[in-house]
């Protein structure tokens, strides 16, 4: 079986490609709405959207991204993974029963819709699509940086002979996976993404259990010889804080714990359930599914930092290569072919979801706070713009800089949790919140986190620019809402309110 290892994955890889475009097929049947492309009709059960919850979380930011910053950094990043199920927490309790209830009592199909709704203000629905649409390009990015980045991967191993010694363009493996993401995304839209994540979700949790036990046994001495590894080649990085340090991971604890609350992507699938008593049961499957799934995200960069020290393996010319790496040489091929189908899966649906919203935002949610109506044939412009979207973040992963998969998505994170949480986890719970202070909210957070960005500044002690913008956001949004007169709030979103 080994001697066809390679034909194995690509063949998994390649039925998973077929499946997309197969429910991309089925999808578009059903969808006949704009509400169905952006809300799958708010008619989604207990399991679909719990499911969707987590694996959209988790996606290509951990699966990619996860493994190769512990790779660059040790424990540092086991500070995103614990705080993220503290922020599942937080949304859920903050969010989740009143925003189900707006979208039912105002018709809304998008965050922005909701949040118009609670302020009474187009202005704040305007500054709040502006946000996601921004924030979807590095998040975005980070998803078709993900993508390409395993696809390469497994073409470069299992073409190598009869190609260059760079291996096959980085930017053709963007071209070429984005092309199967478009197709995907623009036949089905949100109700495609969401029923895939129910196989991907379930196949994701039983492969990283069984890539932890592979990781155990690809290292002498299991977790304990990678921990002996670690502490001989650098002590810090094994140790509690890794190698970004205190103040850094306390940074990326806050913005990770309550930046869970501003997440466009999971806090719009918490408006598509059928029944608003379903919420209540969404939260620990949440949880626990992302709870298992981020043990690959740990346990392959432990593993695969421990094998170069060793000298049992290549050092790696990029750490988002780890899981990649790993998973071609030291898994069974059916093991490797399960998960990197499962990866691809994780990654195309939350790159589903971020085409989504950020569609919404540019033919929906812009068009409706400018000029008061939606635009014509919304569904078929809807769909024009997650081709043009899919380009411009395709773009933006390539040049922008920053190639670790990681550090961008936790860029997006930053953003969406800046310009997002204190208007929607606060805003939605306290009456006092006034447009006025949203607006300015938003505003400061994307001037702070995209000219921190374009500037190259960094803070002291490796503090994230995310975590900063969101402390400043939300000083503005508390400190202005109280020096403003109390808001006219509309009777039916107050009656929401005080449930």
């Amino acid at each position: 079986m080994e001697a066809f290892r390679s034909q194995i994955i690509l063949g998994s890889v390649a039925l998973y490609m077929l499946m997309c475009i197969g429910v991309g097929l089925w999808a578009m049947r059903r969808t006949k709405s704009t509400e169905d492309f952006f809300m799958a009709g708010r008619s989604l059960g207990i399991l679909v959207t719990s499911v969707a919850v987590f694996s959209s979380t988790m996606s290509g930011f951990g699966f990619v991204g996860g493994p190769g910053l512990v790779y660059r950094m040790g424990m540092s990043s086991l500070w995103m993974v614990v705080c993220t199920t503290i922020g599942f927490a937080v949304s859920f309790h903050l969010i989740a029963t009143r925003i189900r209830l707006f979208a039912e009592l105002k018709n809304s199909i998008s965050l922005p819709d909701a949040v118009g709704s609670r302020y009474g203000s187009r202005s704040t629905s305007f500054w709040t699509a502006v946000a996601i649409l921004l924030g979807v390009l590095g998040y975005l990015g980070t998803q078709i940086l993900a993508m390409a980045t395993v696809l390469k991967s497994l073409l470069d191993d299992s073409l190598g002979g009869s190609l260059p010694t760079e291996g096959i363009p980085l930017e053709a493996c963007v071209a070429l996976s984005s092309a199967v993401l478009v197709f995907y995304c623009v036949t089905g839209g949100i109700i495609a993404s969401v029923y895939t994540d129910v196989v991907q979700g379930v196949m994701m949790v039983v492969a990283a259990v069984l890539v932890c036990l592979a990781t155990m046994s690809a290292v002498e001495g299991g977790f304990r010889g990678m921990s002996e590894t670690l502490v001989r080649d650098d002590p810090a990085s094994i140790g509690p804080w890794g190698t970004l340090g205190m103040i850094g991971c306390l940074s990326w604890y806050f913005v990770f714990a309550l930046g869970g609350a501003g997440q466009p992507h999971v806090i719009t699938k918490m408006m598509m359930t059928k029944r608003v008593k379903d919420i209540r049961l969404m939260l620990p499957l949440s949880i626990t599914g992302y709870t298992f799934t981020a043990l690959l995200w740990i346990s392959i960069g432990l593993a695969m930092r421990a094998l170069v020290i060793q000298g049992n393996h290549p050092d790696l010319t990029e750490a988002d290569a780890a899981a990649p790496q790993f998973l071609q040489y030291y898994t069974h091929p059916i093991l490797a072919g399960l998960v990197f189908a499962g990866l691809l899966a994780a990654i195309m649906s939350t790159a589903d979801s971020f085409l989504n919203i950020g569609a919404a935002a540019i033919v929906h949610d812009i068009p409706r706070a400018l000029r008061g109506r939606s635009l014509k044939r919304e569904l078929l412009w809807a769909r024009i713009a997650t081709l043009l979207l899919a380009v411009f973040a395709s773009l933006f992963a390539l040049y922008s800089g920053e190639g670790l998969v990681g550090l961008l998505g936790a860029y997006g994170w930053g953003i969406f949790a800046a310009a997002i949480m204190p208007t929607v986890a606060i805003g939605f719970n306290w009456k006092r919140a006034t447009p006025l202070a949203a607006n300015v909210a938003i505003i400061t957070s994307l001037a702070v986190n995209f000219g921190m960005m374009s500037l190259g500044w960094k803070l002291p002690y490796g503090f994230n620019a995310g975590a900063f913008a969101l402390l400043l956001s939300l000083t503005l949004f508390v400190g202005i809402s109280l020096a403003s007169p109390p808001p006219k709030l509309d009777p039916e979103i107050e009656a929401v309110m005080d449930l």
